[in-house]
């Protein structure tokens, strides 16, 4: 059987002989979540021969960015230190390459409203949405404007952070009744509420890897939480998710799953990896609800259940990006 552009890819690229820095930690909300991914990255690399080690993005990182500079860094961290562009920004003004998109693409993918504008203005199918900043929440009156959206956008409705993941403070609202306390839920995590219409089917994550070839598209992941939210304590609670990978999905939607997770990606303007999270309702049609450029990496994780659903080995991946990543230096 002819390999596939990924194995190709995997085949041919080498990271044995770079130093990579793995940065971890910060101090969002997933905190936590980050060290367990950074964790798995430093000793899947390791497991391929990469000399890494591990490091918090703290007050200690820039001078040791300038002492001991690295081939090449993956970041491993969540919640805004990771994704909002801000860190890559800064590893750009170092001359530190990194694995993942720049921090312009970053920016964009991390605000959900402009992120989703961008999405539908390119043809890519995702829930009519409202974005509704606390401030002006209080100032027209939370009676009134929470009535108007019902109106427009009807139910159930999911309600979660502008800019955040992991589940973290995002809440699903089948009676208007419970909008109210799911917005001040939210506004507990980000100033800014996203309000989107709910969309029922099967939840399920797609991960696109770019080892050399070009974009691509891994085995998709059915997500099946045993309260029906993927909220923080199913993504990370041992039995409280089962995920199939690959997803129970026809062929033919499988297909069309992964045609919208590339485009997406490309539309976003991202770079090595992503992992994009979607909807397919019941006609089989998928709808991308988000996009995170800094995938999770635990146990639990979907871009690692997505590698071993493809056959392939996660240090030999992140060792080809990180060398790919250090080649952009040069």
């Amino acid at each position: 059987m002819a390999a596939t552009p990924v194995e190709r890819s995997l085949v041919t690229g080498s990271a044995a002989d770079l130093h990579v820095l793995v940065l971890a930690g910060g101090l969002s909300y997933e905190r936590d979540v980050s060290l367990r991914s950074g964790r798995r990255v430093l000793d899947a690399l390791r497991s391929a021969g990469v000399e890494a080690e591990l490091r918090d993005a703290d007050v200690a990182l820039l001078p040791a960015l300038a002492a001991d500079p690295p081939d090449a860094v993956v970041i491993a961290l969540h919640g805004a230190t990771g994704e909002d562009g801000s860190l890559r920004g800064v590893l750009d003004l170092c001359d530190a390459p990194y694995v993942g998109c720049d921090a312009r693409a970053a920016r964009l993918a991390w605000d959900k409203p402009s992120a989703k504008a961008v999405l539908r203005e390119n043809g890519i199918p995702t829930p009519d949405w409202v974005a509704l900043p606390h401030d002006r929440f209080s100032e027209l009156g939370a009676v009134a404007v929470l009535d108007r959206i019902v109106d427009r956008l009807g139910l159930p409705l999911m309600v979660k952070p502008t800019q955040g993941g992991s589940g973290l403070g995002a809440a699903v609202v089948k009676d208007a009744a419970a909008l109210p306390a799911a917005m001040v839920g939210c506004f507990a995590y980000d100033s800014t509420a996203l309000v989107e219409r709910y969309m029922a089917g099967m939840d399920v994550a797609v991960s696109v890897l770019d080892l050399g070839d070009g974009p691509q598209a891994l085995p998709p992941v059915e997500i099946v939480p045993r309260n029906g939210v993927y909220d923080y304590a199913a993504r990370y609670t041992a039995g409280r998710t089962t995920w199939h990978a690959p997803a129970r999905l026809d062929p033919a939607v499988a297909g069309a799953v992964a045609e919208v997770a590339l485009a997406a990606h490309t539309a976003l303007g991202l770079r090595d990896l992503s992992r994009v999270d979607l909807i397919v309702d019941g006609d089989g049609q998928p709808h991308v609800l988000e996009v995170n450029v800094s995938p999770g990496m635990t146990e639990t994780s979907l871009l690692p259940l997505a590698v071993q659903a493809a056959g392939l080995d996660l240090g030999r991946v992140l060792g080809t990006l990180v060398g790919r990543a250090a080649a952009r230096r040069s």
